[in-house]
């Protein structure tokens, strides 16, 4: 299913408030992200089959927003290198008090780069649904405004593995190697085997997502990773 996108006004002639007024009749109402939810993950969980059922209730796509269908996996170290088919250079910003996400992604090995503001609307239940995504692309200048507004940051470099991406954390969060692969549809999630390399599936455990990520310190990484059998070393 291709992605469905909102197309971005120019910014010039814009002041700081008009655009952020902008960006928000586009992209809707907020409630606060980035904060780390407690977790009724009681212990590790083994790489079995699909992660968490279909829910109820089906999650609908709007206008322009789309449903998300993600799987996460952990992984011990780094694909092999004769595997990796692209390099992404990844800088998130989360917007405190929004479900809104900056990013730019810079191409290792084309020099290109890329700008976007994400809205995440999540599931709140388990499963590989995650929820509801909406991609409004920007110009640099639309980004160079918005990344001006206090935000947390979250780094990391995107490996094409595919059909993974396989993103490895910049400290606080080095030695943190996650694998995810999105699904245009129910099937495709249900039916998709754990990689080899996987330690652990973590689709359902939220303090996995670049939410909760990027408000996480060294040791809540440490003590996360050692309840799935992962053990890093406490340097900072």
């Amino acid at each position: 299913m291709p992605e469905v996108t909102v197309a971005a006004s120019p910014a010039a002639g814009f002041t700081r408030a008009d655009l952020i007024r902008h960006v928000s009749g586009k992209i809707g109402a907020a409630t606060p992200v980035g904060k780390v939810q407690p977790d009724a993950h009681s212990g590790p969980r083994p790489v079995t089959g699909p992660a968490g059922a279909r829910p109820a209730e089906p999650i609908r796509e709007g206008k322009y927003a789309r449903i998300e269908r993600e799987r996460r996996f952990l992984l011990a170290g780094l694909p092999p290198a004769a595997a990796i088919a692209a390099r992404r250079h990844i800088t998130d910003r989360y917007l405190p008090g929004t479900r809104l996400r900056l990013r730019r992604i810079d191409y290792l090995d084309s020099g290109d780069c890329e700008f976007k503001l994400t809205q995440k609307v999540p599931a709140g239940r388990p499963g590989y649904i995650q929820g509801l995504i909406t991609n409004t692309y920007l110009s640099a200048a639309e980004y160079d405004l918005l990344a001006s507004l206090p935000a947390a940051v979250l780094s990391k470099t995107r490996l094409s593995v595919p059909p993974l991406g396989v993103d490895v954390f910049e400290p606080p969060l080095h030695g943190l190697v996650m694998a995810d692969v999105e699904f245009s549809a129910d099937e495709e999630a249900q039916s998709f085997l754990p990689p080899p390399a996987a330690v652990a599936e973590v689709t359902d455990d939220t303090r996995f997502t670049g939410g909760s990520l990027v408000s996480a310190r060294r040791h809540d990484l440490l003590a996360w990773l050692a309840e799935y059998g992962i053990e890093l070393q406490q340097t900072e």
